[in-house]
């Protein structure tokens, strides 16, 4: 896909998924966040850049381990996304957070301006990944540090059959490397090339809940990646679509709903 259509894709996508993303993704994708946030280990004072910050639940936990002293921009290449973030942090009394629409690979922010840059589960979604890191390098301050989560390994992400099931019924190929980095040491070899230093990579196992099928199934059309293609479907498609993630996720289904496995793999580094 030419990349500026797949900017535009991405940026349409989530524009839909805004709404949905929180209630459907927010618990699932926790210890994503959880696991970034300590290998970045924020400080007191430290001025930070959370790219693709969606509704800003890593920038406001970021904001507060930095505290009055710090100061955290969250950015994101959906506009209706960061009007979230900016009514979620609202009326949350925190003076040293602010959100820019942006994408996360062309910058438009000075060199050596940041102490952290941290991205989660947005890097994927990238045309071009490497771009984007190096970007990253670039508005680093010298000993600054970065810290990236993505998904894991197709085979150890249970949901993965929603882009095939998509791709099915409509030519998406939304984020076609989108499991990529989650091979071994692709993330942390990715970070060496554009001149990070002393990576450190973690891969952590999780397992997505959800009550039903019909959840299961509104978090991987309507609430995530494929959501600008789920808003073209007729309901035809969505049906047939439904019931092919169904059976694909047969094997996970449990008395008390479904447990999905999932996988993330977080990276550290510094400048």
């Amino acid at each position: 896909m030419d990349a500026r259509l797949q900017r535009r894709v991405q940026r349409y996508g989530w524009d839909l998924a805004s709404n949905d993303y929180d209630p459907l993704w927010q618990e699932q994708l926790a210890p994503a966040r959880t696991g970034m946030l300590a290998l970045a280990s924020l400080a007191p004072g430290e001025q930070v850049l959370d790219l693709a910050c969606g509704t800003g639940l890593v920038t406001l936990d970021a904001a507060r381990a930095v505290g009055p002293l710090g100061s955290v921009l969250g950015t994101d290449i959906s506009g209706q996304m960061v009007e979230v973030a900016r009514r979620r942090s609202a009326g949350l009394e925190l003076s040293n957070v602010s959100f820019q629409r942006m994408d996360a690979e062309t910058l438009d922010l000075p060199d050596a301006s940041f102490d952290v840059v941290l991205c989660a589960l947005g890097l994927m979604y990238l045309p071009d990944a490497q771009r984007g890191v190096r970007e990253w390098l670039r508005v680093l301050k010298p000993g600054g540090r970065v810290a990236i989560a993505v998904w894991g390994k197709r085979v150890n992400c249970g949901w993965s059959p929603v882009f095939p099931i998509v791709d099915a019924e409509v030519e998406s190929d939304v984020c076609p490397l989108f499991f990529s980095l989650g091979e071994p040491d692709a993330l942390a070899q990715l970070c060496r090339d554009v001149g990070f230093r002393h990576v450190e990579q973690q891969r952590i196992a999780t397992i997505l809940c959800y009550p039903d099928a019909e959840a299961a199934c509104d978090a991987a059309f309507v609430g995530g990646p494929v959501a600008l293609a789920w808003s073209r479907f007729d309901d035809e498609a969505r049906a047939r679509a439904r019931a092919r993630y169904k059976h694909a996720i047969e094997p996970w289904r449990r008395t008390q709903g479904y447990r999905i496995p999932g996988e993330f793999v977080i990276v550290g580094a510094s400048k």
